[in-house]
């Protein structure tokens, strides 16, 4: 199997592990509430640390370091990618770090933050409206820029299994030995839908490891994307529910999708940050909402997991920073919470990709 050791510049090969060393492993937070009348922990890992502020890292690195080694990209290559945000980011940071140029199709209703980040990495930005089509018009005109010109690489983040494989072999072994830390075993594990790439891989590894674990995708009430199979409504959840049905994901291999109001998940971030000094975005306070609702479902003692999966920096212009009015169907002001602990990082999980084999070493 090609590697960067083998196929790549002394050079290039170095930059990579560089960033491998800066994205990733990060904590696993205990978060502790009470809800309807029992104490109750929620796990959650800490993605809004990673070099961007995203669990996007990830996919985008893994994405990169396969297409060096299968010889799908080259130095100076452009990359272009559709995103509504923290891809964008991701691929802008980690391209220009590599030395490409970049170019991101982005619809033109995301958060000012996020397009400003993007354009204070180097990036080039093509704004999408929805007249152009939106998110499937971001795609349509990324796959146009790469037939009209030489050297565009694709990520194609919403079909690529190297999408799900990041996950498989990073985010899914460090929970599971986190976990494992703590003389824990995870029953199920859920997190919002944007390409699918965080629920499939989780899921996949912690299937392998415990044939019985639920993994659980999560959408806005307000656009049931998954549910209905097509776009429908709006919402205020960016980075999930992008109009259609991403090609990675597998419903056979999944629960029931939980359903979180892009309402109470403001709510809930705001709580989360206000009470407990965890700064995360929209999506992170809908992934702790849903796995609340899984675990009532599945009892109250239930080891339940999910991801914070940015940091709230993305969205001061949007509505997580404004009075959000609570709806009687609300749960987050049920939730009072107390404390946050965190497990210890994983040693297994340090070595240089091309060091291990790309291959992380777990006990059973």
């Amino acid at each position: 199997m090609a590697t960067l050791a083998t196929t790549v510049e002394p050079a290039t090969a170095n930059r990579f592990r560089s960033l491998e060393r800066l994205i990733g492993n990060t904590p696993l937070l205990a978060i502790d509430y009470d809800f309807a009348g029992r104490r109750r922990t929620v796990y959650a890992k800490s993605e809004h640390l990673s070099l961007t502020g995203s669990i996007k890292d990830r996919m985008a690195l893994h994405i990169l370091r396969r297409a060096y080694a299968e010889g799908q990209l080259a130095p100076g290559d452009t990359i272009a990618e559709a995103t509504s945000g923290n891809t964008g980011i991701a691929f802008a940071a980690l391209g220009r770090a590599l030395g490409h140029p970049v170019t991101i199709f982005m619809p033109n209703w995301m958060s000012r933050e996020r397009m400003d980040l993007i354009h204070s990495l180097g990036a080039h930005i093509v704004p999408v409206t929805k007249q152009q089509g939106g998110f499937l018009g971001s795609i349509r005109m990324s796959e146009e820029l790469a037939a009209s010109q030489p050297n565009v690489f694709l990520p194609r983040q919403f079909s690529n299994t190297a999408n799900v494989e990041a996950h498989a072999q990073t985010t899914g072994p460090e929970l599971y030995l986190q976990l494992k830390s703590e003389e824990l075993t995870v029953d199920a594990f859920v997190a919002g839908v944007g390409t699918g790439g965080t629920v499939m891989g989780v899921g996949k590894y912690l299937r392998s490891k415990h044939p019985a674990v639920k993994v659980y995708p999560m959408e806005p009430s307000e656009s049931p994307t998954l549910s209905t199979g097509c776009k429908i409504g709006q919402h205020r959840i960016q980075g999930i529910s992008d109009e259609f049905v991403p090609a990675i994901l597998q419903f056979d291999d999944l629960e029931p999708v939980v359903d979180v109001s892009d309402g109470d998940a403001i709510l809930m971030a705001q709580k989360l940050a206000s009470e407990l000094g965890l700064a995360v975005g929209i999506s992170s306070g809908a992934n702790f909402l849903a796995a609340v609702k899984v675990q009532e479902k599945l009892g109250a003692d239930a080891v339940v997991a999910t991801v914070f999966a940015d940091d709230n920096k993305k969205y001061l212009s949007t509505d997580l920073l404004r009075d959000e009015p609570v709806r009687s169907h609300y749960l987050s002001p049920a939730i009072a919470l107390k404390e946050f602990r965190t497990a210890r990082r994983i040693c297994n999980v340090c070595c240089d990709a091309d060091r291990c084999e790309d291959v992380v070493l777990v006990d059973a």
